[in-house]
């Protein structure tokens, strides 16, 4: 089936909710505003739907291969991704000073969607580069910026990020890959990292690993950790390649979904992989990234871009199922309407549990793209804004945000991608259609890039108690004022709807955030229990005030003539479904939270 980008909705988020034109008003952003974001959205839709997503069913079916240390992805990834690269893809949201377009992540995270929608494995290869250029923008000395962040910007060079060994997962406390001081600025790096998304591939000409490593003498746990870059190949003075590196490919994974990404075993340091120049191995060179035992502080830079683009990957996936369910579901015909309103066999989107169903996975891929453009829009807000207070203010917004985009947004593709297979009946169980491709390729994102757990930890830690709740209060306060709006609106049964159901929501999330403020001290392991429900309240309520909003703005917009009047009666309409289907289970959320903990833990482990 082929993918239609969203780009009507995509821009309404980004100019009616996420506040595109007052962005482009920033410093550095001024070329940015809607115009130009059409114009890159037109484009970027024609890219990802004419050359990437064909190639989306090609690469479940042909996945990349490894045959001695080589990695060769499916065919058409190679040329797709020259096409990728030749159109400056890799640098929408990268600086001008390295070659990048400067663009804000607004536009960005739109772009990135339809790269995902379109074929999931193919975009995680940008994905992970867009990481390294970020780690290496905010970290990276004048000299290993001058080496390596044009070609990463230009995607001529993709990256890669190295954090699991196969005795530590998320516990990088247990990271033991060396690093030894050469004495002339360079380190040679031995150990061995898994899972590593496009660390070898035959797409680019040189892939730069980011590596985590503890040098000599350095102190246990996770403050002993530094960053190095570590090329595949060494790059000479003139900037051209030099010798091959000693890090291999020892192994690919066969996984449930994103076949064509070849998630690779990387060796780093043996001193066997054909071609490597005996004045390199063994060992491979590396340079150390910032100071000596901030790895892991740096890496987190690398993270959360990973974790936001995660999320988006999940709005992505989700899109393109529910697109696919909307297709086959005014196509096929089966069973007569329950209202006897034909006598003769109807096609199924006819049937009220059917339209119930998309819209389910309406409302929620909506939500979640709405969130995940305004979470954008305070990124570009607290790197540009002139005055440092709004800068942190929207700083710690965009912070909180991110574990619950990362988190509800991929939970989120599972029901909905689960939801276009249970759409399709038995033909969706069957490879042949397609859409059980999304529900196996969604599998994988509430894991990678921290789990929910791991997101719904860092919510509670660093989100909310760190601060004392001051962020999830403000924005308590302000789904408040659009309470207010809401309630205004009494000739509106839809807006009447969303007032009452996000008071209740928001009233749940305060007392939530009240529970983990009081326990946390006292009775850590109850909060603890409770994270991920706790994230999956903030997250539901937030992105429910978004679609308020957008129920607002597109009713203004209706009484004033204004736009598309199909799209915002749509709009209207899914709103009101996600106020009186999803909303409304915000406060059982809160009884989980607050009152569940005991029963949670009743069992002792022996139990099990």
């Amino acid at each position: 089936m082929t993918y239609v980008a969203p780009i009507d909705d995509m821009l309404f988020c980004m100019r009616e909710l996420a506040g595109l034109e007052a962005t482009a008003r920033l410093p550095g952003l001024e070329d940015a505003g809607m115009e130009t974001a059409q114009a890159v959205l037109h484009e970027c839709a024609k890219f990802t739907q004419s050359v990437v997503a064909p190639l989306n069913a090609i690469g479940d079916k042909k996945p990349s291969t490894w045959t001695n240390g080589v990695v060769t992805t499916t065919p058409g990834f190679k040329q797709a991704y020259q096409q990728f690269v030749e159109g400056g893809w890799q640098g929408l949201q990268h600086p001008l000073s390295f070659g990048g377009q400067g663009l804000p992540k607004t536009i960005g995270a739109a772009c990135a969607e339809m790269f995902n929608s379109a074929n999931m494995s193919f975009a995680l290869c940008p994905l992970l580069t867009d990481g390294a250029i970020e780690a290496l923008l905010t970290a990276g000395s004048d000299e290993l910026q001058a080496t390596y962040l044009a070609k990463l910007v230009s995607g001529e060079w993709t990256g890669t990020m190295n954090l699991t060994e196969p005795q530590a997962g998320s516990d990088l406390a247990l990271v033991r890959t060396k690093a030894d001081s050469q004495g002339d600025g360079t380190y040679k790096v031995f150990g061995t990292k898994i899972f590593i998304t496009y660390g070898e591939h035959d797409m680019a000409d040189n892939i730069v690993h980011l590596v985590l490593a503890r040098v000599a003498g350095a102190p246990e746990g996770v403050k002993g950790i530094s960053l190095f870059v570590v090329p595949k190949f060494l790059v000479n003075a003139d900037g051209s390649l030099g010798a091959r590196n000693d890090v291999h490919c020892v192994s690919i994974e066969h996984k449930l979904g994103i076949k064509a990404s070849p998630t690779t075993v990387l060796q780093f340091g043996d001193g066997t992989a054909a071609g490597i120049a005996d004045s390199v191995g063994p060992g491979a060179v590396g340079y150390m990234v910032g100071e000596e035992n901030r790895g892991l502080e740096y890496m987190f830079v690398m993270m959360n871009a990973a974790r936001y683009a995660v999320g988006v990957q999940g709005i992505a996936v989700a899109e393109r199922a529910y697109q696919q369910a909307v297709t086959y579901a005014k196509e096929r015909v089966q069973s007569r309407p329950v209202d006897g309103s034909g006598k003769a066999s109807a096609t199924i989107i006819h049937h009220p549990e059917v339209r119930r169903m998309l819209m389910t996975m309406r409302a929620l891929t909506e939500s979640c793209r709405a969130m995940a453009a305004v979470a954008a829009a305070a990124h570009d807000g607290a790197h540009h804004h002139t005055d440092a207070e709004t800068r942190e203010r929207l700083r710690n917004f965009y912070q909180f945000l991110v574990p619950l985009v990362k988190g509800y947004s991929t939970e989120m593709s599972l029901e909905a991608t689960s939801l276009s297979v249970q759409v399709h009946g038995g033909m969706g169980f069957i490879e042949e259609t397609g859409v059980a491709q999304h529900y196996r390729d969604a599998r994988i994102l509430p894991i990678y890039e921290g789990t929910t757990a791991i997101q719904a930890n860092d919510l509670v830690g660093r989100k909310t108690v760190r601060d004392g709740g001051q962020t999830a209060k403000s924005i308590a306060a302000q789904i408040t004022q659009t309470e207010d709006a809401l309630a205004s609106r009494t000739d509106s049964s839809a807006a009447q709807a969303m007032h009452r159901r996000l008071r209740e929501a928001r009233q749940a999330f305060e007392q939530a955030v009240d529970f983990v403020l009081g326990n946390i001290a006292s009775h850590p392991n109850s909060v603890y229990a409770a994270s991920v429900p706790y994230l999956m309240l903030a997250a539901s309520t937030v992105a429910g005030w978004q679609m308020a909003r957008a129920l607002l703005r597109a009713q203004d917009l209706l009484a004033s003539q204004q736009g598309d009047t199909a799209f915002l009666s749509a709009k209207i309409a899914t709103a009101h479904f996600y106020a009186d289907h999803v909303l409304s289970k915000v406060p059982g959320m809160r009884d989980t939270l607050i009152e569940g903990s005991t029963s949670t833990l009743a069992l002792v482990p022996e139990a099990f």
